[in-house]
């Protein structure tokens, strides 16, 4: 069985759980979620469905879909940049604990990192003291990964070598 198979395996079991289904088109939105290297957002996720399996889909219930995959926690909504991603439960890369999402501005890659109960616990009490609640537990940080960031490194190197003279 591919490793695929088994991630959707899986999402169907926690949606079975929760007293719902994984229906064929929201199986097909979070494949392609699972198999992308970045975040994407629902209408480039449009474009990808219908390239991959040579149908239309509405907005609308693409939207639906991506709804019901987050409320499934089988997808994370990267809001800073309004684009989804596959929860990493799903994909065997982690549990879903709490959670800090990196972003990279640049190539759009998005890792997903459990943060300690006690990091949390302490980053609730500041808020409180603060005169501040807490709407969303999510915590987004915006970054450049590894590879970005020595690419414009390499990059700024490059044009500071260019003579003018």
């Amino acid at each position: 069985m591919k490793a695929m198979d088994i991630y959707l395996q899986k999402a169907a079991q926690q949606c079975l759980n929760n007293g719902s289904r994984l229906t064929p088109k929201r199986k097909q939105i979070l494949s392609i979620l699972l198999i992308a290297k970045k975040a994407i957002s629902a209408y480039e996720l449009i474009d990808l469905y219908e390239s991959k399996f040579e149908k239309k889909i509405p907005a609308m219930s693409t939207y639906r879909i991506l709804e019901y995959l987050e409320n499934m926690h089988l997808v994370h909504k990267i809001k800073i940049a309004n684009k989804f991603v596959a929860c990493a439960q799903v994909s065997g890369k982690g549990s879903h604990n709490l959670s800090q999402f990196l972003f990279c501005q640049q190539c759009q890659s998005v890792e997903e990192l459990p943060i300690s109960t006690s990091t949390y616990d302490e980053l609730i009490n500041k808020i409180n003291k603060s005169g501040y609640q807490l709407c969303s537990q999510q915590i987004e940080l915006s970054c450049l990964c590894n590879a970005c960031s020595n690419s414009t490194t390499l990059s700024l190197k490059k044009h500071a070598n260019i003579n003018l003279g």
